[in-house]
């Protein structure tokens, strides 16, 4: 099976569930035997459950992670973040107009892009030029107004209530 119609979809907001959504997503597409790649964009740590589970979905889902361990300085990343993001956006482009793929999800781009690490119009660039048969999921805080713009569809995720705030930490399997 192959998509008829590929479109563009961002997940937003200040709460969980952005990177859940998406891969709900991908386990939709995984499967129908479509072709799924997510890049995670500023998460070199792990290893993370989507991992472990892509792993036992190849060659339907295949996950790579960019960037390095901890967190990225969003007032001031360091040249290696910066490296890292670019050469990230670059196999984003190899992935989404390769044929391989039909679904690609750009995991925390939008946090890329709001940081400074990945620059607006490379990302607007891929979305305009993307094949039309391929979906891109586009995920992370602070999806800037042109990228909202540009989308086929938005969701934002909206802080009600959180448990961290009560002291629970990030859990296996849940979290990560």
């Amino acid at each position: 099976m192959k998509l008829e119609q590929g479109l563009i979809q961002v997940y937003t907001g200040n709460c969980k569930g952005k990177t859940t959504a998406s891969l709900g997503l991908a386990l939709r597409a995984v499967g129908r035997e479509l072709m799924v790649c997510m890049i995670q964009f500023m998460k070199g740590g792990g290893p993370y459950g989507e991992q472990m589970a892509a792993e036992k979905l190849a060659p339907y889902l295949t996950i790579i992670q960019t960037g390095r361990r901890g967190w990225v300085n969003k007032d001031n990343p360091a040249d290696a973040d910066k490296q890292l993001a670019a050469e990230a956006l670059e196999l984003a482009r190899k992935t989404v107009m390769g044929g391989e793929y039909d679904l690609v999800i750009l995991d925390e781009i939008n946090g890329a892009v709001s940081m400074g690490l990945v620059p607006v119009e490379d990302v607007l660039d891929l979305m305009k030029n993307k094949p039309p048969q391929v979906e891109l999921v586009m995920t992370g805080r602070n999806a800037d107004e042109r990228i909202i713009e540009a989308a086929d569809l938005v969701t934002e995720m909206r802080e009600v209530k959180h448990y961290y705030k009560a002291g629970v930490k990030a859990r296996v399997g849940i979290e990560m």
